[in-house]
């Protein structure tokens, strides 16, 4: 009894262990190294040409502006809400939080159906082609394996993220250092073939690569210290993804043609491996894109079930989703019904369209989140000329997505504006759902409701 008494004691220091720097740092990188850097890189040399590299790192700056935000307010409010509790406090209408994190979650649902959809791809190539039926199954799979394992708790997502991520980071590093010496420079001049513009709309098409590290400030409850972890979570996180995209998007540019890229589409990383590393190169790529795209599915899932909870706290989405575990701070209900959602996503839903949904989506959250701090500036203690310089070249992102679609893709384009009328009529109808009753009650409750100050 004794020794099963200690196992139970190690048991549970292990799901209520807090989050280490490198673990949140790992949370970042792995939100962000997930299936955008394979999924579009075809797509940012197709706009950009030989200045893939600068597209990436547009976007990148747009991300470490937004990141600022981000860490300014998640000391503010040390709220597990993130973006949503930073829109409820920088305006008063009740419905532009809600709308806001509706939004987030069904991004989050998009963008993780993009990543299971990749870990299929790569994983029936790397078992000899399979069919759409293997493509599914391991799509599927992937999904279900980390719902286990946030299921089980805290430490073993934290622990699982570092892992995968530490293996995903010394292959791409691999693949980068290596291709480096086989760089044809006819491939990289002239620097502008594709134009200006093309860098600027690239970076825009690509930014779905770094959605990801705005999860971090949502495990802000689970961290041993926010105050001095938060800040290099975040910040660092992004820098280490941008470095990283420089040389992968540096070193494909330089050993394939644009032409061969688009042909291959989203095996595109892993063909350029094969110049200078075989059929090993490819293998090797297809390992790191199984790693990133799980890791990525891990972190969001992380993140999301825990905007689901404080949302549902907030009374801005059903009671269920903040349903928790009695040991270990799980948030098990938001977790079971966002990955079923995700299923839903990944198996019958058109990857294109939902993948221009997640990059729309997360250029106007970041665009609003931007916005927030810069309203709350005093009360954060900033002057808010970075959160200004945010919230503008988001927006200007954001435009050069919808131009493109409008040009290249308007199904697409319509598709979302239905999706946004679709989303913001649901949640007004949850909000002032008590109205048939003759009752306000949700939207003026949640106006009270705020459980989250600033500290």
């Amino acid at each position: 009894m004794i020794a099963g008494d200690d196992g139970n004691r190690a048991g549970r220091r292990m799901r209520d262990r807090r989050l280490t720097r490198g673990e949140i740092i790992a949370m970042g990188v792995g939100g962000m190294v997930g299936g955008g850097i394979f999924s579009v890189l075809g797509l940012a040399i197709a706009e950009a040409g030989h200045a893939a590299p600068l597209a990436f790192l547009v976007g990148g700056a747009v991300a470490l502006l937004t990141g600022f935000s981000y860490v300014r307010l998640g000391l503010l409010f040390h709220s597990s809400g993130g973006s949503f509790t930073f829109l409820e406090h920088a305006f008063r209408h009740p419905n532009i939080a809600a709308i806001g994190g509706w939004l987030l979650l069904v991004g989050y649902v998009g963008t993780m159906a993009l990543y299971a959809y990749t870990f299929g791809v790569y994983g029936s190539a790397m078992l000899g082609g399979g069919t759409p039926a293997v493509h599914h199954l391991l799509a599927s799979l992937v999904l279900l394996t980390f719902l286990g394992v946030n299921l089980y708790g805290i430490a073993a997502s934290g622990e699982s993220e570092l892992l995968i991520v530490i293996v995903k980071v010394i292959v791409l590093l691999l693949f980068a250092v290596i291709g480096l010496f086989y760089v044809k420079a006819d491939h990289l001049l002239p620097l502008f073939d594709h134009g200006y513009g093309g860098v600027i709309l690239g970076a825009a098409l690509i930014f779905v690569a770094y959605e990801g590290f705005e999860l971090v400030p949502n495990a802000i409850g689970d961290m041993e210290a926010p105050e001095r972890d938060l800040a290099p979570g975040i910040v660092g996180s992004i820098l280490i993804t941008i470095a990283i995209y420089l040389l992968v998007s540096f070193v494909a540019v330089g050993n394939l043609l644009p032409e061969e890229i688009q042909r291959y589409k989203e095996y595109a990383l892993a063909v350029a491996a094969k110049p200078f590393l075989g059929q090993a190169g490819f293998l090797l790529i297809g390992i790191a894109a199984l790693f990133s795209t799980a890791s990525a599915i891990n972190a969001t899932l992380f993140g999301t079930a825990r905007l689901g909870m404080v949302m549902a706290r907030e009374r801005a989405l059903p009671n269920v989703f903040g349903v928790m575990a009695r040991h270990g701070r799980v948030p098990w209900a938001s977790l079971v019904l966002i990955t079923a959602m995700t299923l839903l996503f990944v198996n019958l839903a058109d990857l294109s369209i939902i993948s221009s949904f997640a990059s729309s989506t997360f250029l106007l959250i970041f665009a609003v989140v931007n916005w927030s701090a810069w309203r709350l500036r005093r009360r954060s203690g900033e002057r808010g000329i970075v959160a200004l310089a945010g919230l503008l070249f988001s927006l200007a992102s954001w435009l050069a997505l919808m131009g493109y679609l409008w040009h290249e893709a308007p199904a697409n384009l319509a598709w979302i504006g239905s999706a946004y009328l679709a989303v913001v009529v649901a949640e007004l109808l949850f909000s002032e759902r008590r109205l048939f009753f003759h009752d306000r009650g949700p939207a003026r409750d949640r106006r009270s409701m705020r459980q989250d100050t600033p500290k």
